[in-house]
């Protein structure tokens, strides 16, 4: 049976992932199979946390279409995500009103990165250098495209790009 429900998950999404300050855990396969997702490892004490403003307006703006910003906090870099995952909840909240899925803090640095990060650093070859490293993924589950901090979510090549990608119907 080739059934699209029965078919096998792409191996980027083969991880299950923590729900920031929470217990529950979600397979990235049976959540976001099928979608076009934006992966951010993000920061609240960073200069580009207002970054989460720009995020959340994708998030609203084209979840109906098919996207998924997946936020991802860590403090690799600079000592800029230091709060426990529930001070990180708050702000996100409270400070951008965040609602796109935040997943538990994790390290994104080579040589520690967590499995997921390993694995979009080996479809790339780029690990994140700072926060707000944005991993752009297709419905098909491939890693199309990474883009630096200094790439704001408001990019015209990030906009069109996501653009493109919700355009396609995934192929399985």
């Amino acid at each position: 049976m080739t059934d699209n429900a029965n078919a096998a998950c792409a191996p980027t999404l083969e991880f299950d992932k923590r729900r920031l300050a929470g217990d529950e855990t979600v397979n990235l396969c049976d959540a976001y199979k099928g979608k076009v997702l934006l992966v951010v490892n993000t920061a609240s004490k960073c200069g580009f946390t207002g970054q989460y403003e720009g995020l959340e307006a994708l998030y609203d703006k084209y979840r109906e279409q098919g996207l998924e910003v997946l936020g991802f906090p860590s403090n690799d870099f600079g000592n800029q995500e230091p709060g426990t995952e529930a001070q990180i909840k708050d702000f996100c909240r409270l400070t951008y009103s965040v609602e796109f899925p935040m997943f538990e803090k994790v390290s994104v640095k080579k040589g520690k990165a967590d499995p997921f990060y390993e694995y979009l650093a080996q479809q790339t070859g780029v690990y994140p250098k700072w926060n707000f490293y944005k991993y752009l993924i297709d419905r098909d589950g491939k890693v199309v495209d990474v883009y630096s901090s200094i790439t704001s979510p408001s990019s015209k090549k990030l906009v069109r790009t996501i653009e493109r990608l919700l355009a396609k119907p995934a192929s399985s």
